[in-house]
């Protein structure tokens, strides 16, 4: 997986080590929380990038959706953090992995309707993600296992602390989205998803949640190995 925990820790410390003592603690917070941001959400860059890149080939979902449905995700792993981090356990770390299943079904959903698609007369194109609660669905998913990072980070701040950080990623989300609308414009790639995006983006849906569970090692608790 693009995403690595150690990563992330590493440069939440690095972060918070070089802007220590001298420099203010507000400085301090937000260098860290920039540094666990960046560490946990680089591959949600690429899905960002995908569909953008989806929207200018296909229309679907709409710049807009993308924005909202990102906004939601990522404020949803947030608020799941906090809750946690107050001693609130809403899933079992062991099980959280299972959210994997929401981009394998979405993307299941889009290679279904493109087959029935390829067959229709004139049948709109059908993608795995088309508005705002899928995008959010994916984000949440592709997420999960944010929440070992960010809930002992929130657990360990005050309440001054965490509402810097908070800000902090809300200003990450929206430069993301500009990258990954960026990055999603070139005329090249734009025209390759124009003729394959019907199959290509369900797949990249596919591999994404596929990615996620295994690396959660929940199938291993499934079959009771662990």
């Amino acid at each position: 997986m693009i995403r690595s925990v150690t990563l992330a820790v590493a440069l939440g410390h690095i972060a918070g080590h070089r802007a220590r003592a001298p420099l203010p603690d507000m400085i301090n917070t937000v260098a860290t929380a920039l540094g666990v941001f960046v560490g946990t959400n680089v591959d949600d860059l690429v899905v960002l990038t995908v569909l953008f890149l989806t929207s200018r080939a296909i229309g679907k979902p709409r710049p807009w959706q993308i924005v909202a449905g990102q906004c939601i995700g990522i404020g949803a792993l947030v608020a799941f953090s906090v809750i946690a981090a107050l001693g609130l356990v809403l899933v079992p770390d062991a099980w959280v992995g299972l959210l994997g299943l929401i981009p394998i079904g979405l993307g299941v959903y889009g290679l279904i309707a493109a087959f029935r698609a390829r067959h229709a007369v004139d049948a709109p194109p059908a993608v795995p993600a088309s508005g705002v609660l899928s995008v959010a669905g994916v984000t949440l998913a592709n997420g999960a296992d944010n929440l070992a990072i960010y809930t002992p980070l929130f657990r360990t701040m005050t309440l001054g602390g965490a509402v810097i950080t908070i800000a902090v990623f809300g200003v990450m989300v929206a430069l993301w989205c500009g990258a990954g609308a960026l990055l999603g414009g070139h005329p090249r790639v734009v025209a390759l998803v124009e003729r394959c995006g019907p199959w290509l983006v369900p797949i990249v849906f596919i591999v994404i949640g596929t990615v996620i569970v295994i690396d959660s090692g929940v199938v291993g608790r499934l079959m009771g190995g662990a």
